[in-house]
């Protein structure tokens, strides 16, 4: 049996109208505060019912965009550094992200770069901010993981995190309400993200009985709210249920192939995380339908047999046309581009991961091809 570790927030709170609960965990505890949120949280109606009673609660607010990068992350802890001792991060994946690196980093010496993965020469410390994540969309999982994603898109090209046990953060909060109203594009990728993260943490040659329980459970719950994200309000708590446990499964076992190659797309083209990881997944659906590999075989049909046992003959083009057929927003069918040089280097860096095979090059490119237009020129969009 393999033995597995889980990290876990130490308070989570989960239902529509948690949100309040930030006000007394605030003041319960007074600590100067710094808050990561986006535009689009500040200019929501719940924000609008909180801001009287948190700004005085405040030190300062800081607008995440886009997914931080190194010189993002240390411009704010030289902003701020001695200054707060506490993070709330209000957003999508970006934001808990940025959220998350700030508050190891400001606890840190050197800058960014030097801590991580991939590139980095030191290795972080553990010591972080306390840190209360407020999702406001459904798929990375950031407030129950225990890494901090980074894009550095100016040195080294690369998408890499900040890990460390200690990162998780201390509290999650968790309020479906905070869905209402996002666009469905982004609920679809959001949503396809939540459900790669389930699925390659399934399939991970590092999952425990436990991590697989988790990730069949967060499965069932993506099932139950894919074809209606933008329809009920049942549909944004299961897929807000099935991107936390994502979250923890991917700390647990680890992702496999797909974000193997998507972190290195994501570094060179700034397309939506959960639309790459989508455009992937069915190519490799694909791929795992005509794999004889014992381990993998078992466990799919062990998936067919808990989640749809009138699909048993073939699990992975059940999964693709299922997903393909109740998606609110057709993500497959955008024109991502990549030029040849973009293939390179994604052939290059992308690995495996935890997955049960060693996927080769051969088979990387087939997905990345079947994935993207592939452009013969040397150049696109400056690239």
């Amino acid at each position: 049996m393999t033995t597995s570790l889980m990290i876990a927030n130490r308070q989570t709170w989960f239902g529509t109208g948690s949100i309040n609960q930030l006000i007394p965990l605030l003041t319960a505890d007074p600590q100067p505060t710094l808050l990561f949120t986006c535009r689009s949280f500040l200019a929501g109606k719940v924000y609008q019912e909180l801001a009287e009673k948190l700004a005085p609660l405040l030190s300062g607010t800081e607008i995440v965009s886009h997914e931080a990068s190194p010189q993002d992350i240390d411009q704010w802890v030289a902003n701020w550094r001695g200054k707060v001792q506490r993070v709330v991060a209000i957003g999508g994946g970006s934001v808990l992200d940025a959220g998350k690196a700030f508050a190891a980093m400001a606890q840190h010496p050197l800058s960014t770069l030097h801590y991580m993965e991939k590139v980095g020469d030191s290795t972080v410390s553990g010591a972080t901010f306390p840190l209360i994540a407020i999702p406001t969309t459904a798929g990375t999982g950031s407030e129950a993981s225990q890494n901090a994603v980074v894009t550095d898109t100016q040195i080294y090209k690369v998408k890499a995190s900040l890990r460390h046990n200690n990162f998780v953060p201390q509290v999650a909060i968790l309020d479906p309400q905070l869905l209402v109203g996002a666009p469905v594009q982004v609920l679809a990728y959001c949503g396809i993200d939540a459900f790669t993260h389930l699925f390659e943490s399934y399939l991970s040659k590092t999952a425990s009985d436990l991590s697989r329980e988790m990730s069949l459970t967060g499965i069932r719950y993506f099932m139950n709210a894919w074809p209606d994200l933008n329809r009920t309000h049942e549909a944004l708590e299961a897929i807000m249920q099935a991107s936390y446990l994502g979250g923890l499964t991917l700390s647990m076992a680890g992702l496999g192939v797909i974000h193997g190659i998507a972190g290195e797309v994501g570094a060179l083209r700034g397309y939506h995380h959960g639309q790459i990881c989508g455009r992937l997944l069915l190519p490799y659906l694909e791929l795992l339908a005509e794999s004889e590999q014992p381990q993998q075989r078992a466990l799919m049909t062990d998936l067919a047999l808990r989640l749809f046992p009138d699909h048993q003959d073939s699990p992975e083009r059940y999964l693709i046309e299922f997903i393909t057929e109740h998606a609110i927003a057709p993500f497959w069918r955008d024109d991502l581009l990549l030029n040849q040089h973009d293939l390179t280097v994604s052939l290059e860096k992308s690995n495996s991961k935890n997955a049960l095979l060693e996927y080769t090059s051969a088979q990387r490119e087939e997905m990345i091809e079947e994935a993207f237009c592939i452009d013969s020129s040397d150049v696109i969009d400056g690239h």
